[in-house]
């Protein structure tokens, strides 16, 4: 089993930043064998990719709304992955979910990801 507890959310104006920090923590394993990703979900709408990193943190990958504004990294050390957002928009506005998996690939699909945290609301206001 894998405990995954997010936290950093909060109310920002537009244009400005946060970041998000998960923690992930599961007996048996260690943190740098899970793909760790970031999900968000806004009222009414599916449960979307945002970003992602690789087992070992070489790679990374971010839905097309984020790229070259949020960036994700990570510290095995700590087994916590990271968030940063800046440049924040309105339409950034949902619940961001952190999510871990056994994969060797850096899967954007929410069925890849066995393990989720419980979500820490963000909220842009214009």
């Amino acid at each position: 089993q894998v405990q995954v507890v997010e936290s950093g959310g909060g109310l920002v104006q537009a244009g400005g930043s946060l970041r998000l920090s998960c923690a992930a923590s599961a007996s048996g394993r260690t943190f740098s064998t899970y793909t760790m990703g970031w999900f968000r979900q806004a009222p009414g709408k599916e449960r979307e990719f945002v970003a992602g990193r690789s087992r070992s943190g070489g790679s990374t990958r971010y839905s097309d709304s984020v790229k070259g504004r949020f960036t994700i990294s990570g510290d095995n050390a700590k087994n916590t992955v990271y968030l940063q957002m800046n440049s924040l928009k309105p339409e950034d506005t949902a619940v961001y979910y952190c999510a871990a998996s056994t994969t060797v690939i850096l899967h954007t699909s929410t069925l890849q990801y066995p393990y989720w945290g419980q979500g820490t609301q963000v909220t842009v206001s214009s």
